[in-house]
């Protein structure tokens, strides 16, 4: 069998199977099964399998059609240009989700908030692959060099502003500030998963094991999290992919989906240093009930900004004590 046959033949089975996008992970699953470069592949179509190579396909196939996610079959999803390793212990890192990075980023070239003895710490709550903490931690090295990508403009969520995704980052030097970055977990399995993308990248970071600020000590600049927020009652309505395959424990967010919220919220004032962040990724249509929780709970300056998709994916407010 060719690499071309390959392919045609794979694309048609996942295609059959009622895959919505069966050209591309088929192609993703000839990828990881050779090893083949897409230039390699034009270059020469005609190239015989081997048979592991063929085995291995076949199962990558198989697997695709039970609806095993594609990222848990070739182990890796890139996240914000990174690598990052998944398993059915964390979720799968979505474009979605780079909105809350670009955020955290955005605050930090204005300054991020407080620094205590030089250093700016950081709190990712809920860091299951640790996604968000790495992607942050590696694109703000160690000092603060990192400006606002986004413009803003008048929103309709009370008193917030919201902001459109998009736009570009500029070096901005902003003195010898050292970021140091720590992620918690209820999940173990979890964590080792995080521990590993941080090896991997070499990024250091703190991991910490326990229910939201459970083991957590002192006070952060900067608070992330993009807690469990599907309504418990929707779970079963998802894609077979996400209900069957990622954890329901970093999925449920209890019956309205806003428990986290309330407690990250009301918790988090606790571990803030004056001035603080609070970045939420958040559902879609929640962005005015985790907004007045906010606002209840004495944060200030809230703003809500939108995904690339022109939905509300991000809730920001500054703890003023």
């Amino acid at each position: 069998m060719t690499l071309k046959d390959a392919y045609i033949q794979g694309s048609e089975e996942l295609k059959r199977a009622g895959l919505p996008e069966a050209g591309l992970d088929a192609w993703y699953l000839l990828e990881y099964a050779t090893g083949i470069s897409r230039a390699a592949y034009y270059a020469d179509p005609g190239k015989e399998l081997a048979s592991p190579e063929q085995e291995q396909y076949k199962i990558c196939l198989e697997n695709r059609k039970k609806r095993i996610p594609l990222q848990h079959i070739t182990g890796v999803q890139e996240f914000m240009g990174l690598s990052f390793s998944v398993n059915e212990h964390v979720l799968i890192p979505r474009q979605d989700t780079e909105i809350l990075v670009e955020k955290a980023l955005e605050l930090m070239g204005k300054g991020g908030g407080p620094c205590e003895e030089g250093k700016m710490r950081i709190l990712d709550l809920c860091t299951g692959s640790g996604c968000v903490l790495l992607s942050v931690l590696h694109y703000a090295a160690s000092t603060l060099s990192v400006s606002g990508r986004a413009g803003t403009a008048e929103s309709a969520h009370g008193n917030a502003r919201t902001e459109t995704a998009g736009g570009t980052a500029d070096a901005s030097p902003a003195g010898d500030i050292i970021i140091e970055g720590t992620g918690t977990d209820i999940s173990g399995d979890a964590l080792v998963t995080a521990r590993k993308n941080a090896d991997e990248l070499g990024i250091k970071a703190e991991f910490i094991q326990g229910d939201l600020f459970e083991n957590i000590s002192g006070r952060f600049a900067m608070i992330l999290s993009n807690p469990p927020y599907i309504k418990t009652k929707e779970i079963d309505s998802l894609q077979e992919e996400v209900r069957l395959h990622d954890p329901r424990i970093a999925l449920d967010g209890k019956e309205d989906g806003l428990y986290f919220y309330r407690r990250i919220i009301k918790e988090s004032r606790n571990y803030l240093l004056p001035q603080s962040y609070l970045v939420l990724e958040i559902g879609y249509d929640q962005a005015e009930d985790v907004g007045n929780l906010m606002s209840a709970a004495g944060y200030a300056g809230i703003t809500v900004k939108k995904d690339l998709a022109g939905l509300d994916r991000v809730v920001c407010g500054r703890y003023i004590r």
